[in-house]
C-alpha cells in the first residue's frame, strides 16, 4: 500500500526552488495524485501557479522510498500567499485539503502531514494569533481524517527573510518560528524543522532549490524521531496492557 503525505501551506511548500539549478529526481515509486489517480511525480509536484518549480516534497519522498523500500505518494494542496485565514476548517484550501486526503485514502494510507506556512502571517496584528489558530486547524486536520497517530511536521521559516524587499513585515518571521516550535513541543506527534542556514532565492522570499532539497531531508530527519517516538509510547502500552493481562489471570 502507498504511503501518502499531505502537503499544505503557501508558496513555500508549493515550491519555487528554479528547475534548472538542481538534478532532477528520477524515482518511479514516488507517485503525485493528480485527479484521485497516483501518476509518476514529475516537477512541479504542487501546480498551485505557473511559475511553481522544485519542492521540498521530492527529496523527503525519495529519501522515505530509498530507505522504507515502499512506494509513497504526494497529496499537493499548498496555495502560494495565502494566510492561516484562509486555511480555517470550513474554507476552501481546507475542505479541498480534506477532499484530496479523503481521495487519497481510497489507495494510500496517509502516514503524515508536511506543513510550511507563515509569511503572510507576519504582521504585527497577525503574528500574536498565529499559535492559537494553527492548532485549531492541525485539531481540525486530525479529527476529519482521524490522523491522531500519524506524524505531522511544520517547517521554519527562512532567515533570509529580514533583508526581503516585499513586504517589511516579513521582519517578524521569528514571532511565527517560536510559534511554530512552540506548538511542536506541546502536540503529541508533532514535529518542528529548522530552515537555519537555508539559503534563498534572489527575491529572498522563497527557498532556493538547493536549499529544499536539504529541506526535504531535513523533514524526514524529524519524521523519522517521530515515527521512533511514537513506536516507543506504542510499546509501552503494549507492556502495559501485557502485564494488566496477566495480573487478570493471576
Amino acid at each position: 500500500m502507498i504511503h501518502s503525505f499531505l502537503l499544505i501551506g503557501q508558496s513555500n511548500m508549493a515550491g519555487r526552488g528554479f528547475v534548472n539549478e538542481v538534478e532532477p529526481i528520477k524515482n518511479p515509486r514516488v507517485k503525485v495524485l493528480r485527479n484521485g489517480r497516483w501518476q509518476e511525480m514529475y516537477v512541479p509536484v504542487n501546480c498551485d501557479r505557473s511559475f511553481s518549480g522544485i519542492s521540498l516534497a521530492e527529496s523527503f519522498a525519495d529519501m522515505y522510498v530509498k530507505e522504507k523500500d515502499v512506494e509513497v505518494g504526494l497529496i499537493p494542496c499548498a496555495d502560494g500567499g495565502t494566510s492561516l485565514s484562509q486555511w480555517c476548517e470550513g474554507g476552501l484550501l481546507f475542505d479541498n485539503a480534506l477532499y484530496q486526503a479523503e481521495l487519497a485514502s481510497r489507495t494510500s494510507n496517509i502516514a503524515g502531514v508536511l506543513w510550511h506556512q507563515g509569511e503572510s502571517d507576519c504582521a504585527e496584528h497577525l503574528y500574536p494569533q498565529y499559535e492559537q489558530k494553527l492548532i485549531k486547524i492541525l485539531d481540525a486536520l486530525q479529527k476529519k481524517l482521524n490522523l491522531y497517530d500519524v506524524p505531522i511536521i511544520l517547517g521554519g521559516l527562512g532567515d533570509f527573510l529580514k533583508n526581503s524587499k516585499w513586504d517589511e513585515n516579513l521582519k517578524n518571521y521569528t514571532y511565527i518560528n517560536d510559534s511554530l516550535k512552540r506548538i511542536a513541543a506541546g502536540r503529541k506527534m508533532t514535529g518542528f524543522v529548522s530552515a537555519e542556514g537555508l539559503d534563498a532565492n534572489p527575491d529572498n522570499l522563497h527557498f532556493s532549490a538547493q536549499a529544499l532539497r536539504e529541506f526535504g531531508k531535513r523533514y524526514y530527519e524529524v519524521f523519522c524521531g517521530l515515527e521512533d517516538k511514537n513506536k516507543v509510547f506504542v510499546d509501552k502500552d503494549d507492556q502495559d496492557n501485557a502485564i494488566r493481562t496477566k495480573m487478570e489471570l493471576l
